[in-house]
C-alpha cells in the first residue's frame, strides 16, 4: 500500500509519517514547498514542489493507493495564497488522485468551516459558513471534495479542532515562551469558556482509521477532537503549573482587548488574527460521537495532556528555535508588540 501525503513537511504530516512508520507502513511519499529535513528523510520519497503545479503532483503521486491531503495555506497567508492553495490546489490533488485511481482520499479540513457558531456542541450536520479567507476556502474545499465523491471517489473529510503536540509552534510558541520564562499569561475574557483542543497523535489515529476501516464507514465527514477538556483557564493553567514558577492565567475584559488587538493587527504589530482573538473567549467544542461510533475513533489525550506534551517538546527544542519564525504551525510566530507586554506579566 503506497501512502501519498501533501504538505508532508508540516507539523501534522511529520507526526503522521512517524505514526505510520511505527505501524509498518513503509511505502510513503509526499510533496511540500518546504524541504523535508527530518531524520526520517531516508525512509520516504519526497518531492519539493507545489500542489498548485499539476506536473509536480503527477510526478510525485504516481501509484499512490491512499492520498492524505494535509497541505494548506493557513490564515496568516495572503488571501491569494489561501485561494490558490486551499481551493485550486485541493482540486488539483483530487483531480490527480481520480486520474490515478487512488483507492481512498483523506482530506484534512477544519472546524473553521462552522464559522462563529451560536450553539454547542457542533455536529457534522450543522451548517457551514466560513469567516475570512481561510474559513471560506475550507468550506469551498469541502464542496470540491463532495463533487469528487459524486464521481465515485471514497473521500474522508476530517474536521479537527486546533491540534497540538511535538513540532507544533505557531501561536502556541508565544504561550510556551512566556510560560518557560516565568510569566503570567493574559486571557481574553474570564477563561471560564469550554474550549476543546486535540492532540496530533489522536488526529493521526483518526487518519489511520480512515485508511483501514471499511470504505462504507469512512466515506463520510467527521469531527475530531479531545474527549476530555475543560475551560480555557483550567487547561492552560496546567502548562503554567508544569513550568513551575507559580504563575497564573490572568483574565481581561473581552471588548477592550479585542479592540486593542484589532488596532495592532491593522498596524501589523500583532501576529493574531480575528479567528483567534474573537473566538478565544467563546465556547468551542464539537461532538465526536460520530467518529467514535463509525470509525472507532478513541482519543487518548485530554486537553491538559496535549498542551503539556507540546510544552515539554518545546522546552527540549527551545535552543534550536532561536532566529527562525514564519506563518506556519511548524515555526514560531513573531510576537511583534506582544513581546513588549511580557514586562508587565
Amino acid at each position: 500500500m503506497k501512502i501519498y501525503i501533501t504538505g508532508i513537511s508540516g507539523f501534522l504530516s511529520i507526526n503522521l509519517v512517524r505514526y505510520l512508520l511505527s505501524r509498518g507502513f513503509t511505502d510513503i511519499s509526499g510533496i511540500d514547498l518546504v524541504n523535508f529535513d527530518y531524520p526520517e528523510r531516508d525512509k520516504i520519497e519526497f518531492l519539493q514542489g507545489d500542489i498548485r503545479d499539476k506536473n509536480a503532483l503527477a510526478k510525485s503521486m504516481k501509484d499512490a493507493d491512499i492520498v492524505i491531503h494535509t497541505a494548506a495555506a493557513l490564515p496568516l497567508y495572503t488571501p491569494e495564497d489561501i485561494y490558490t492553495t486551499d481551493i485550486v490546489g485541493t482540486n488539483n490533488v483530487l483531480e490527480q488522485a481520480l486520474q490515478y485511481k487512488a483507492k481512498r482520499f483523506i482530506h484534512i479540513s477544519s472546524t473553521a468551516v462552522y464559522g462563529v457558531p451560536d450553539h454547542h456542541p457542533l455536529y457534522e450536520t450543522d451548517r457551514v459558513y466560513g469567516v475570512g479567507p481561510y474559513g471560506e476556502a475550507k468550506v469551498q474545499a469541502e464542496e470540491i471534495c463532495n463533487g469528487y465523491r459524486d464521481k465515485g471517489m471514497s473521500i474522508s473529510i476530517l474536521r479537527p479542532k486546533s491540534f497540538v503536540g511535538p513540532e507544533r509552534l505557531g501561536v502556541f510558541a508565544i504561550f510556551y515562551e512566556w510560560a518557560s520564562e516565568g510569566k503570567n499569561f493574559p486571557n481574553i475574557g474570564s477563561g471560564n469558556n469550554l474550549y476543546q483542543l486535540l492532540d496530533v497523535e489522536d488526529l493521526c489515529q483518526a487518519i489511520h482509521s480512515c485508511m483501514t476501516q471499511p470504505e462504507t464507514k469512512v466515506n463520510d465527514t467527521f469531527n475530531i477532537g479531545a474527549a476530555i477538556y475543560s475551560t480555557m483557564k483550567i487547561d492552560y493553567q496546567a502548562v503554567l503549573d508544569e513550568a513551575g514558577f507559580g504563575k497564573r492565567i490572568i483574565p481581561f475584559p473581552v471588548k477592550p482587548v479585542v479592540l486593542a488587538l484589532k488596532i495592532l493587527e491593522f498596524l501589523k504589530l500583532s501576529p493574531l488574527y480575528p479567528w483567534i482573538y474573537e473566538t478565544a473567549s467563546k465556547e468551542s467544542f464539537v461532538s465526536i460521537e460520530k467518529a467514535q461510533s463509525q470509525i472507532e475513533y478513541s482519543p487518548i489525550y485530554s486537553n491538559k495532556d496535549a498542551l503539556i506534551r507540546n510544552y515539554n517538546w518545546y522546552l527540549e527544542n527551545k535552543s534550536k528555535l532561536t532566529g527562525g519564525s514564519g506563518v506556519s504551525h511548524r515555526l514560531p510566530w513573531k510576537q511583534k508588540a506582544l513581546k513588549l507586554l511580557k514586562i508587565f506579566f
